[in-house]
């Protein structure tokens, strides 16, 4: 009977050595071991994705920048076929094409801006897309934070100042041309036809200009056309 009851207790005793303790998770005494898959890691944790590297923004300007670049040169390609093409189907396809070339193009610079708005090429480009679209008050704008960054940007200048021509403002417009007149004669001669340009559209059609200022504004490009050719030929 002793020898029973000694076995017994060794039984006992081996079984509480060898039990698991739970003491060391979650839930005291009670509670469970987590599952754990390769790694020691929860399933949960395995399964949380990475999050993506940020892309830098100077990185992302660059990228924009770049498409951006290569749309403006499709419109240029398409401005020349249009002026060029004797077929008027392709001119037609060409005229077509360009406005959407333009657009996107736009959106690409508007891109390198959001990431880095200091890069004043961009800024010019955009001023000149939207020279084309005829929405001469955002050139303006555009042109001003182009200038802003580089006071010497002559080709900002002359767009700024067709952009001028665009909503009437002829003193700003005037301003231009002398600037240009100084420090860039090849862009001063395209501003003069565009101010030339001005004076015929709004001899047909004032829109709202007094004959009074197409007057005065005729005989000052006159002078100006006229001084332009005595000291082109000195």
């Amino acid at each position: 009977m002793r020898r029973i009851l000694m076995c017994c207790f060794v039984l006992l005793v081996a079984e509480l050595h060898w039990a698991p303790s739970y003491a060391q998770y979650p839930g005291g005494a009670g509670g469970i071991p987590p599952i754990t898959g390769s790694g020691g890691r929860t399933p949960q944790q395995s399964e949380i994705p990475s999050a993506p590297p940020e892309v830098k923004p100077e990185k992302a300007a660059a990228k924009a920048y770049a498409a951006a670049m290569k749309s403006m040169q499709k419109a240029h390609d398409l401005e020349d076929t249009i002026a060029k093409a004797t077929d008027p189907d392709k001119k037609a396809n060409a005229l077509s094409k360009l406005d959407d070339t333009y657009g996107r193009a736009l959106e690409e610079f508007t891109e390198v801006l959001r990431n880095k708005n200091d890069m004043y090429d961009a800024w010019n480009k955009i001023g000149f897309i939207h020279l084309h679209f005829g929405a001469y008050r955002e050139s303006i704008d555009d042109y001003n934070h182009a200038l802003a960054l580089k006071p010497d940007l002559q080709e900002a200048i002359q767009h700024r100042g067709e952009a001028f021509m665009g909503v009437d403002h002829l003193d700003e417009a005037k301003a231009a041309y002398m600037d240009l007149f100084f420090h860039a004669r090849p862009l001063a001669d395209q501003m003069m036809l565009t101010m030339q340009s001005w004076v015929q559209s709004h001899r047909a059609s004032a829109n709202g200009i007094s004959e009074s200022t197409i007057d005065a504004f005729d005989k000052w490009v006159q002078e100006r056309e006229g001084i332009a050719k005595t000291t082109a030929a000195n």
